[in-house]
């Protein structure tokens, strides 16, 4: 199971840039679609972006193990709140590389009558789930890091109470300009998770257009994709700034 799981990790690598180049060459497909004397190379790019979408669907096919080793792991983490977000996460992922996994089969021919829409939106719709869960226990971690924050200037504040009223005052004025420098302050301190939000929120483009909750376009996807590829790719090579799961 180890050894699997060790070579479904370095398929991740392999996928990670697979995907920087499928969501590039639909950046730069978007980017010069409209200029006559570039049909040919937009032709050419969506060829590549579709060959790199099919051959991540190949490297995928195994994740759905990983999946469910990483689901048995985060469900003995001990916050609450972490072991529930990140084991229905990787459930939902789960399902997703199933439903990844029956596309490949119709992509192939092995299964030519699956109806692809449906098990196309299944999929997406599972991918959007574990976004979200990921989402909610980054909010979690900054939440967290924030109540921190705010009972060590508690502790300062009570240190110097002279000051108490004056500061009070600035806090009621000042109250989004002091939380958005403390949000700041806070994700600085912590790469991995700075990167973990960047990634999620990057990813969610996708799955919001695809089920038509804020449609974008191929422009908007393509940089987002291409981002959150480039941060997967980061913390595959550095594995201490990947937020721990």
């Amino acid at each position: 199971m180890e050894g699997f799981v060790d070579f479904t990790n370095r398929c991740q690598g392999r996928d990670q840039l697979f995907r920087a180049t499928q969501y590039t060459c639909m950046l730069l497909s978007y980017l010069i679609e409209n200029k006559a004397d570039k049909k040919k190379l937009v032709m050419k790019l969506k060829q590549l972006e579709s060959s790199m979408s099919s051959g991540r669907k190949m490297f995928r096919l195994g994740n759905v193990v990983h999946a469910l080793v990483a689901a048995r792991r985060s469900a003995e983490l001990p916050d609450v709140v972490p072991r529930l977000c990140l084991t229905a996460s990787h459930l939902s992922r789960a399902l997703y590389f199933v439903c990844d996994a029956v596309l490949w089969l119709r992509s192939v021919g092995l299964q030519p009558h699956i109806d692809r829409p449906k098990w196309h939106h299944w999929a997406t719709k599972c991918y959007y789930c574990s976004l979200l869960l990921n989402l909610a226990r980054d909010w979690y971690e900054i939440s967290w890091r924030l109540e921190q924050a705010a009972l060590e200037e508690k502790t300062k504040e009570n240190c110097f109470w002279q000051k108490h009223s004056e500061e009070l005052n600035g806090v009621k004025s000042d109250g989004l300009q002091s939380f958005l420098h403390q949000l700041i302050q806070i994700l600085k301190r912590n790469p991995p998770l700075l990167l973990d939000l960047v990634k999620n929120l990057c990813d969610l483009s996708g799955p919001l257009d695809t089920l038509g909750i804020y449609k974008t376009n191929p422009g908007v996807i393509g940089f987002c994709g291409l981002l959150s590829s480039l941060v997967g790719i980061l913390t595959l090579a550095s594995p201490h700034l990947k937020l721990k799961q």
